[in-house]
């Protein structure tokens, strides 16, 4: 067990606390829950780079890390959607999810073709992330009624949408020739 390690299991620890504090019927628990994301999305930045910078990488934090973030993520969407309740955070919601969901199966298939490298990170994604995580913590901060706030926090989140399908299709596009039909699998390993 390493700094990034206890970092990243810190982060998922933080999940039942952050649910806690954003059904707090309180006026502070906004902020507080808002606080204890941007915690977490600050520890995911810090994991990494402590990761690097000591080189501490280690295969289950390679594992963890990248389910910690869309643990919280997905789960500050899914409290966002269902407080919110209305197109404006439905909408980016679904389409950050799905795409999610349909990276990671695509990473781990091209990674059972030995071309997991196709679809690395890119800085694409590391805009779409950071653009996401402002949206989320703007939204989080605030109760659901039509402030500036609220609105600003509307419009980062759609934009993270846009830059969330704009990199969907950059690695699709990478690894569309392991995926079209006529490719044969064998002799890409």
């Amino acid at each position: 067990m390493n700094i990034p390690n206890i970092l990243t299991l810190m982060r998922v620890g933080l999940i039942p606390i952050f649910i806690l504090l954003f059904y707090m019927p309180y006026h502070w628990s906004y902020v507080a829950a808002a606080l204890v994301f941007t915690l977490a999305a600050v520890t995911d930045w810090l994991d990494g780079y402590l990761a690097r910078k000591l080189q501490q990488s280690t295969p289950f934090g390679a594992f963890l890390d990248p389910v910690a973030d869309k643990l919280m993520v997905v789960i500050a969407l899914v409290l966002l959607v269902q407080h919110h309740a209305n197109f404006w955070v439905t909408a980016p919601a679904a389409i950050i999810i799905g795409r999610e969901l349909v990276i990671s199966a695509l990473r781990e298939w091209m990674a059972e073709l030995g071309a997991r490298a196709h679809v690395a990170v890119s800085n694409l994604g590391k805009y779409k992330a950071t653009l996401q995580m402002v949206a989320l913590v703007v939204l989080l901060a605030n109760p659901p009624q039509p402030t500036g706030w609220v609105v600003f926090g509307y419009v980062l989140l759609a934009m993270s949408a846009v830059l969330t399908l704009w990199s969907m299709v950059v690695y699709l596009k990478a690894a569309w020739p392991h995926l079209r039909p006529d490719t044969d699998q064998n002799s890409n390993k």
